[in-house]
């Protein structure tokens, strides 16, 4: 148990972000396995939207500092990679 006022504060602090990181990261695994899908399927404008979607939700991300940058860098290069470049 937190022994000082700012103890209480930042422990309730935590329990609201963890919250909040664990609802993007859920997030962005869904969109990405939404993007998977969509390359593996072939149909060029359903996996062009999904990267779009994943990008914008990593780009978020990162704003919100869930995500390292360069870690949302190399997903955002590998997904391109694929989809938008065609």
């Amino acid at each position: 148990m937190a022994n000082t006022k700012s103890a209480t504060k930042a422990a309730r602090k935590s329990v609201r972000q963890a919250l909040r990181n664990k609802a993007v990261s859920t997030r962005l695994k869904s969109l990405h396995k939404g993007y998977n899908s969509a390359v593996k399927s072939g149909d060029a404008a359903r996996a062009k939207a999904a990267a779009i979607a994943y990008l914008s939700a990593m780009d978020r991300a990162v704003k919100s500092g869930v995500v390292h940058r360069n870690a949302a860098s190399r997903a955002k290069a590998k997904a391109s990679k694929y989809v938008l470049a065609k």
